[in-house]
């Protein structure tokens, strides 16, 4: 029986590779086009179009927020915003509550 996927990302290349799941002893996967280190984002990401940067850009704040995509026993991996406007009413949020920022991120309604 075949393992399963999961999504890498390259954030300078905007790219993504499904790549089989790591392992006790795997190394760092690296990207192919410019040798950066690849992060695991999980199976339930589906990449932005390349050249929406603005999703890149959103993109970039979840996985540094240590924000990730992975399934849920429901489904996928809930809430996450798409656009640097979602991404920095969220911002504002957690600055004016004291709600962590990476709790702030996946929250689908603000209550404000």
């Amino acid at each position: 029986m075949a393992h399963g996927k999961t999504s890498y990302v390259c954030l300078p290349c905007q790219a993504s590779y499904k790549q089989p799941y790591p392992g006790h002893h795997d190394r760092d996967r690296v990207c192919p086009r410019c040798a950066e280190p690849l992060i695991h984002v999980g199976s339930a990401f589906a990449a932005p179009r390349r050249r929406d940067t603005n999703a890149w850009r959103a993109l970039s704040v979840l996985l540094h927020a240590g924000v990730r995509f992975h399934k849920s026993c429901c489904g996928g991996p809930g809430y996450r915003p798409r656009t640097l406007s979602e991404v920095h009413e969220r911002m504002a949020y957690a600055r004016a509550t004291g709600e962590p920022f990476a709790r702030a991120l996946v929250r689908r309604d603000l209550p404000w």
